[in-house]
C-alpha cells in the first residue's frame, strides 16, 4: 500500500523531497496550508504520516513547526527522522534576468538561509510567503519578470520556472531534519 503523507506547503516544496527520500518507491503527497494542518491530517487519517521540517543547519529550530508538534501532544508520535540537503534557487518566469527581479517571495525560514544572496543583491527586495513551492507558483501564476521566487529545482520544473541563480543559501552544507509521525495507536 502506498502511504498518504501529509506536509506543509504545496507540492514542489521540500517537503515533497523528503517525502521522496523517505518512501523512494512511492507514497502520495497530501499538501497542507499549515504545520497545524498537516499533523491534524495524520491525527484524523486522512493521512497515515505526517514528514514535519523541525531544524535547519543554517536557521537552526523551526520553531512554528516545533510549537504545532508540541500542540499536538501524544496525540502523535515520532516515526523516525530524516535530514535533507537544500539547494534552494532563485526563480522567475522564462525569459527574466538577475537585473530585472525586484521582488522576490518565499518561506521566512527559505529568506533567512539566502542572507548573503541578499545583501550582495540589495535591490531585490525579499518578501515572506507561506511557503517555497507556493511562492514559485504565484511567481509563475503572475509572468512578472519583475517578481522572482526561492525554492528548488524541483518547484521550478513543477511551475515551469527559469532558475537564474542556484545554491545561493549562505552555507553550502545546508540542510533540514524531518520527522516522519503518525498517529499514536
Amino acid at each position: 500500500m502506498i502511504p498518504r503523507v501529509a506536509f506543509q506547503g504545496e507540492m514542489g516544496a521540500f517537503s515533497e523531497l523528503a517525502i521522496r527520500q523517505q518512501w523512494p518507491n512511492g507514497a502520495t503527497p497530501v499538501p497542507c496550508r499549515t504545520f497545524p494542518d498537516a499533523i491534524a491530517s495524520v491525527r484524523s487519517g486522512a493521512a497515515e504520516y505526517g514528514v514535519i521540517p523541525v531544524e535547519n543547519a543554517i536557521i537552526g529550530a523551526v520553531k512554528v513547526a516545533l510549537d504545532a508538534l508540541r500542540s499536538a501532544g501524544i496525540e502523535v508520535v515520532e516515526r523516525s527522522e530524516l535530514r535533507v540537503p537544500i539547494h534552494l534557487c532563485l526563480l522567475a518566469p522564462r525569459g527574466a534576468s538577475l537585473a530585472e527581479l525586484r521582488n522576490v517571495h518565499s518561506h521566512a525560514v527559505a529568506l533567512a538561509q539566502c542572507r548573503i544572496f541578499f545583501a550582495r543583491h540589495g535591490w531585490l527586495e525579499p518578501a515572506p510567503h507561506d511557503d517555497t513551492a507556493g511562492a514559485a507558483r504565484m511567481v509563475a501564476e503572475l509572468g512578472d519578470r519583475r517578481v522572482g521566487a526561492v525554492a528548488g529545482e524541483m518547484a521550478a520544473e513543477r511551475y515551469d520556472l527559469e532558475v537564474i541563480a542556484r545554491h545561493i543559501e549562505d552555507v553550502p552544507a545546508n540542510w533540514t531534519r524531518f520527522l516522519v509521525i503518525s498517529a499514536s495507536t
